[in-house]
């Protein structure tokens, strides 16, 4: 035992603990929301899952701190990248559900307490080896911004966006990868004309969906994305449009916050988020739980809400810029990138400015594998801290 009372004590001496602070204090506000948006559903089993699933992230924290995920990768990248793409393949089998929403983006095996999401645990594989990708064609003495490299990541990049797409339907999962991708290029030093010649692609791509948008309006995604569309340009016609699978849920979300105003209708006495039907405020505990904090703690409470989500992104940051090694740093960075594309994408589809894609927001929506994911994302941002450069080899690096 004296091995785990050592990595405990060098986990308290140089782990992130402000990070882990952080993260149980989203977590924790989570927990106060989760209780009052499920209160109508008279079940006793959010509370404890979401409880059980906060320890256990916790204690994967810890776990990955001690873990040297570079030399992890470098052994192992094979095998992750098998795991990537096996496990969103689960998805196509008998265990994988959809729950109604037309994405079957979830696996129920018996004996667990929660159901797993493949995309939400495989992003934090897909960011190792991204990362990894990164450092070693760099390490090669290979151009980061050459053709053949861009195509290595982008074509690494397209193939988990096409499998997650092709085998659950979840294109919203997929757009956290392609932003993902975006951060971690960038801060690898991909020359900005890369990104300029994807903004044209994706402009282009636009242009053609409007073009031909007769071919496209029978999808499910794009019909949400038109009702977004209508709604931000007073479309008359679909502007208040109640039908379930596009303008409803939003329409109850942007509802709920703005009845809240400034200060809120107080805890467990919001409209909405105490009705006894479901679809007054649909998704309420999972990904419209801002929704929730809207109505019921008001601007203050999404404000105090918002900072602490930022606050987790800028420690990330911190973390990143005193990495040990460029991969490190492209690592916590890729991190960073995912909070903060589900952070805006989460707020934004309550919001009622994009459209809605079934993103949870993290630490703070109701989901084992998200808390789970989420915690041991920090906790590896943590190892990166436990073996950051100390200031005066920061110093000379930079002569």
């Amino acid at each position: 035992m004296s091995w785990l009372t050592d990595s405990l004590k060098e986990f308290f001496r140089k782990g992130d603990l402000v990070l882990l602070s952080l993260c149980l204090a989203a977590s924790g506000f989570g927990l106060v929301l989760i209780y009052s948006a499920s209160r109508y559903t008279e079940s006793t089993r959010f509370m404890p899952v979401q409880s059980i699933a906060i320890v256990l992230g916790v204690l994967v924290y810890i776990v990955m701190s001690s873990v040297d995920v570079e030399l992890f990768t470098e052994k192992s990248w094979k095998f992750l990248l098998a795991f990537n793409i096996g496990f969103v393949l689960l998805t196509r089998t008998p265990i994988g559900v959809d729950h109604g929403t037309g994405n079957r983006s979830w696996l129920s095996i018996p004996g667990i307490p929660f159901e797993l999401q493949p995309a939400e645990i495989v992003k934090l594989t897909f960011i190792l080896l991204l990362a990894w990708q990164c450092s070693r064609i760099q390490s090669r003495g290979h151009d980061i911004s050459s053709i053949p490299s861009v195509m290595q990541i982008t074509g690494h990049t397209l193939m988990m966006f096409g499998l997650i797409a092709v085998a659950s339907g979840d294109f919203g999962m997929g757009l956290t990868y392609l932003f993902i991708f975006v951060v971690v290029a960038w801060v690898s030093g991909v020359k900005k004309r890369w990104f300029v010649l994807a903004i044209l692609l994706f402009a282009a791509m636009v242009v053609l969906i409007v073009l031909f948008w007769d071919k496209f309006s029978g999808i499910y995604f794009f019909r949400r994305i038109k009702v977004v569309v209508d709604h931000i340009t007073g479309n008359p016609d679909t502007l208040y449009d109640q039908t379930m699978d596009t303008g409803w849920q939003q329409t109850k979300s942007i509802t709920a916050i703005g009845s809240g105003q400034l200060t809120g209708m107080g805890y467990l006495n919001g409209n909405l988020t105490q009705s006894a039907y479901a679809t007054s405020l649909p998704a309420r505990y999972n990904d419209e739980i801002f929704a929730v904090c809207g109505e019921e703690f008001g601007f203050i409470g999404c404000v105090f809400l918002l900072l602490l989500m930022s606050s987790i992104i800028l420690r990330c940051i911190w973390v990143a810029r005193r990495a040990c090694s460029p991969q490190s740093a492209y690592l916590v960075m890729g991190y960073a990138g995912m909070l903060l594309a589900q952070v805006g994408v989460n707020i934004a589809m309550c919001l009622y400015i994009f459209p809605v894609v079934g993103l949870t927001l993290p630490f703070v929506s109701y989901g084992g594998s998200s808390i789970i994911t989420m915690f041991a994302a920090m906790g590896i941002v943590s190892s990166v801290k436990m073996r950051s450069l100390p200031s005066w080899l920061r110093d000379r690096s930079k002569l």
